[in-house]
């Protein structure tokens, strides 16, 4: 699954988000409706990373439907990507349409330089809700998923099943899962986030969650990073690394794979690109007897995941708004979604798409369809990447036990009022 190998971490650009605060809030809705008839003119579409490589050719068909539309894509690195368009937001030099993803799109919003999603032109309960929830502000949607994934706890079947365990599906089952894990010779019964960065925080969001807590208050008007739910939460998290369950040293990122396959770790919560990962590493035979996945072990709130996700969302200075939106409503069809997901590897947000066989054959991806239900994304405030960025790298302090759980969240706490919510 290429598109989620992990899209998201993506380099996010502090000063950028510090910019895009200064444009201004998102637009007043207003009634518009999208024809059937087919686009036309000159259709200008800007995308990160590798998926621009394969979209032109994904579009032939669309194209073909078109034939009065040139449709032209232009391919932009993803750690430049929020940069160049501040940049050509400020100039009023923009393209027609966009690719977003969710973990920096607020602070792209937040310039009130993005058309609300023409009334009729999808519905929103064909989304994965977490997904269509992010492009929502004051009830007016700005973007349209067009893709989606929540982490899920991947871990070692063959040694559970030594073990005599099934996956664990509670916080308590969790840490017994991780020391059998160990007497069944893994190193570390789990791999934790230790990259220290925002995205770090955006793990710890998914036990606040299973926590009850939030970062954020419900209204979206204040932080409520150092409530009670969320020491704890960050307290459980911590305790993986001071009771010997999780090393504070590694897996990095993109050394899961040897560290999975080596029994250095025994379990995982990661995405659903990490099925590809070990495929491409050890062969379809390895994953098939090694890898199991299920939903993220529940809190006393229950079971949470973090959410990943990309939208489309049209410019509203862009010359040809009318064909960005056909192309929006064409990308997010059931069947375009599958196609997308056999051409590209990414997850449809549409939950039709998923009954197709090509991914409800895959036993692998049931638990990614539950855990997308339910699946919270990172506060969508534009500040979100400095207070995110600061948060997770002291969380270093509490897995190397050089600070309580509550010393960090206090400190992080007045850092985030500092930061203010960027409205």
């Amino acid at each position: 699954m290429k598109s989620t190998n992990r899209v998201a971490r993506r380099a996010v650009l502090v000063g950028a988000s510090a910019l895009a605060v200064s444009f201004g809030l998102a637009a007043t809705a207003h009634a518009q409706t999208i024809d059937e008839a087919p686009a036309t003119g000159v259709l200008q579409v800007w995308i990160g990373g590798a998926e621009g490589e394969k979209l032109p050719s994904f579009l032939a068909d669309f194209e073909k439907a078109n034939p009065e539309l040139k449709v032209e894509i232009t391919q932009i690195p993803s750690d430049q990507f929020d940069a160049k368009l501040l940049t050509a937001i400020a100039a009023g030099t923009v393209p027609d349409l966009v690719r977003l993803y969710s973990q920096s799109q607020a602070s792209l919003m937040a310039t009130g330089a993005f058309a609300p999603v023409p009334e009729g032109l999808v519905k929103a309960e064909d989304f994965f809700p977490g997904a269509y929830a992010t492009n929502v502000k004051a009830g007016v949607a700005y973007g349209v998923p067009m893709d989606a994934y929540a982490t899920m706890f991947q871990y070692r079947k063959d040694l559970a099943d030594k073990a005599g365990l099934g996956a664990p599906k509670t916080w308590d089952e969790m840490k017994a899962f991780a020391k059998a894990m160990q007497g069944q010779g893994a190193t570390w019964g789990l791999g934790m986030d230790i990259g220290y960065d925002i995205y770090n925080a955006q793990g710890l969001n998914e036990y606040v969650h299973q926590n009850g807590g939030s970062f954020i208050s419900a209204d979206g008007t204040a932080w409520t990073i150092n409530s009670d739910a969320n020491v704890a939460a960050l307290e459980y998290w911590g305790s993986f690394f001071t009771e010997g369950l999780a090393s504070p040293d590694g897996p990095k990122f993109l050394d899961t794979v040897p560290w999975f396959t080596s029994n250095e770790i025994a379990g995982k919560d990661i995405g659903p690109w990490f099925e590809q990962w070990l495929v491409d590493a050890n062969g379809r035979d390895w994953v098939n007897a090694n890898l199991a996945t299920a939903i993220m072990p529940a809190g006393p709130a229950g079971s949470v995941s973090a959410l990943g996700s990309g939208s489309l969302a049209v410019l509203k200075d862009g010359k040809n708004p009318t064909a960005a939106w056909k192309l929006v409503r064409y990308m997010t069809k059931p069947e375009t979604q599958v196609g997308w997901y056999k051409y590209f590897g990414s997850l449809p947000a549409v939950k039709a798409a998923w009954d197709d066989a090509a991914i409800s054959g895959n036993g692998l991806l049931n638990a990614q369809r539950e855990a997308l239900q339910t699946a919270v994304d990172v506060p969508q405030v534009p500040t979100w990447n400095q207070v995110g960025t600061y948060l997770g790298q002291q969380m270093e302090l509490v897995a190397r036990g050089q600070a309580t759980a509550r010393q960090v969240l206090d400190d992080v706490q007045a850092f985030a009022e500092g930061a203010g919510l960027g409205d």
